[in-house]
């Protein structure tokens, strides 16, 4: 694909090679992320990050990423902030908000809303999730980071075995990500949820048509024995019509350390797009998951704004000129490892 200029909307946008492209300038991106080196390349610039849907990791992701860049950040938060409250369209306030940024990261609670926005947006539209449907870069950060680890393991993607768990409906992370596999060869994928919350059947056949071997089950221990990669989402509580319904499901594949060590292999990697819920009624992965060096929840968050920022410098044509605009920090603080 062409990135500079580009809307990012979904993950069909991508082949194979455009994933790698993505992965090379996020590999780049390290000093800046850890802070150990500094650039100004997009100084002047101005995302607008809104976010029109709950959202702690990618709002603040995608914030800190353009700013580890050098650009500016104005945000709008929340449902009442915005217009459409007064009856403006969709269409009306992107042909506003484009003429305040050179970006725009966009979330939004309806599928299909941010694709709505970007086509009358006068600058590229970054998809930050738009209701049951798409989260393009949180599956490219997954992706990116079931690579890392498997090439820690001396595997790569293609003949990966991967288990999904939990609610498959709702879940656009799940969605964006099975799309995202369907590019690779000969992977195993067990899709783990109650019969009410299966992965949409046009994502399945996606993957099918891929040739990849797929399992519907609604039993967690079979199902998380022989995968590298068990991935678990939390019952999307906000798609149901009300909490008494989201609570038929909760805390149906709880995950925890005894669970891990009885059924998965010694280095399956565990992975959650967050938030977890550790209500006590839902409890998906237990905190006691926290010093297993397998769970790489908080590696993903990290892996993200590696992402965001290759998409930042993809879209706005800056890879070649990060490093002309770069120093040193004297400030820098060596990071915990997680």
């Amino acid at each position: 694909m062409e990135f500079t200029g580009s809307h990012i909307l979904s993950i069909q946008q991508f082949e194979r090679e455009d994933i790698q492209q993505v992965f090379r300038v996020a590999a780049q991106m390290e000093p800046y992320a850890q802070r150990r080196k500094a650039t100004r390349v997009l100084e002047g610039a101005i995302l607008g990050n809104m976010f029109f849907e709950a959202s702690t990791r990618t709002r603040i992701s995608f914030g800190s990423a353009f700013n580890l860049l050098g650009g500016e950040v104005r945000e709008s938060v929340g449902m009442d902030s915005l217009s459409v409250v007064k009856g403006e369209s969709l269409q009306d306030t992107a042909r506003v908000l484009s003429g305040f940024s050179d970006i725009i990261c966009m979330r939004y609670p309806e599928a299909g809303s941010v694709a709505e926005f970007a086509g009358a947006s006068r600058v590229p539209v970054l998809n930050g999730g738009d209701g049951s449907n798409e989260h393009p870069s949180q599956a490219l950060l997954d992706l990116f980071t079931i690579e890392k680890e498997m090439a820690g393991r001396g595997r790569g993607i293609d003949g990966l075995r991967i288990a999904m768990i939990g609610d498959l409906k709702y879940g656009r992370t799940v969605h964006s990500l099975g799309k995202l596999l369907a590019l690779y060869d000969n992977i195993q994928i067990v899709l783990v949820s109650p019969p009410e919350l299966q992965m949409p059947e046009d994502i399945v056949e996606i993957m099918r048509s891929a040739g990849h071997q797929i399992e519907v089950s609604d039993s967690l221990e079979p199902s998380i024995a022989h995968v590298d990669i068990v991935y678990s989402t939390r019952i999307q509580e906000e798609r149901f019509p009300d909490r008494q319904q989201a609570d038929l499901y909760r805390g149906r594949f709880r995950l925890n350390q005894g669970l891990y060590t009885k059924h998965c292999e010694p280095n399956t990697v565990i992975m959650h797009p967050l938030p977890r819920d550790s209500r006590a009624e839902a409890n998906e992965l237990d905190r006691d998951l926290d010093g297993n060096p397998n769970l790489a929840i908080f590696r993903q968050t990290d892996n993200g704004l590696l992402v965001r920022m290759a998409l930042f410098a993809l879209v706005l044509d800056v890879v070649g000129l990060v490093e002309d605009y770069a120093c040193d920090v004297p400030w820098h603080v060596p990071k915990t490892p997680v």
